[in-house]
């Protein structure tokens, strides 16, 4: 059932369905819970799953002070607290993965395992940080066409004419986010400090999951990263772009789903 809960005079927007183990599911930018809807049909007769939608994204407000991923993570643990989730499974899409990177980070006791799709652990370098900022100025004279070509990017070359209705429906999700709100994100994910440090240092099961054709974060990136920690699971993706979730539903969903029965 999708409820709505106060924090810091904000009201967050986030949906519970289902028993048993909870699964944390935070979408990326542009995105809203209702991106994880087939995950949320896939794991919810198994699994308890929760999909938050973080500021100024889905039913959630902009936040009115400077938004930063430690607030994010605070406005994630907010909606755990009210649901009494002492410990659970997180996984970030894109922007919902550094999310739960500084999860981990600010409440590790609260994490049994956590999971990057599409997602990773280093800061914003200095030509990421300067897109970043063109991005804003962009997003500033032209919502709509930033909106309008950047989802179709997301998915591999290939993808882009089999996943047309896919695309559309993102890209009306994407219109609904105020132009606040997004720049907010940009600004929150230029800013984020980098998290490899935390990779080698955790002591729980980590998920990543790739494309080979992902325009945003390059695979062998990804690779890198994954022999960091202790115990990772690693899914590479082929003729998928950042955009699995949809792109590879079927193995995306299944590899998530036994991920959390090995950490269950």
């Amino acid at each position: 059932m999708n409820e709505i809960i106060k924090f810091e005079d904000h009201k967050i927007n986030f949906s519970d369905h289902g028993k048993g183990l909870p699964i944390v599911l935070l979408h990326g930018f542009l995105e809203s819970k209702e991106m994880w809807n087939g995950f949320v049909e896939g794991l919810s007769n198994e699994f308890r799953v929760i999909c938050i939608d973080l500021p100024g994204h889905g039913k959630s407000p902009v936040y009115k002070g400077s938004l930063t991923m430690e607030i994010m993570a605070r406005w994630v643990k907010a909606v755990l607290d009210q649901l009494q989730v002492k410990r659970c499974i997180m996984i970030g899409h894109s922007m919902g993965g550094y999310v739960t990177l500084e999860f981990a980070l600010q409440y590790p006791e609260m994490l049994a395992a956590y999971g990057l799709f599409h997602s990773h652990a280093s800061a914003d370098t200095e030509e990421s940080k300067e897109n970043r900022r063109r991005t804003i100025n962009i997003v500033k004279l032209n919502k709509a066409g930033f909106i309008n070509q950047f989802i179709p990017d997301l998915f591999a070359e290939e993808n882009v004419e089999k996943f047309d209705g896919e695309i559309t429906k993102l890209q009306e999700i994407a219109s609904e986010t105020p132009a606040k709100g997004i720049i907010a994100a940009l600004e929150a994910m230029r800013d984020r400090s980098g998290k490899i440090e935390l990779l080698l240092n955790t002591v729980v099961p980590v998920l990543f999951i790739a494309g080979k054709e992902d325009s945003r974060i390059p695979v062998q990136n990804i690779m890198a990263q994954a022999i960091l920690p202790q115990h990772a699971e690693v899914l590479i993706l082929g003729k998928v772009g950042h955009m699995g979730f949809m792109e590879a539903k079927t193995k995306t969903l299944e590899m998530v789903r036994c991920f959390v029965k090995k950490v269950k």
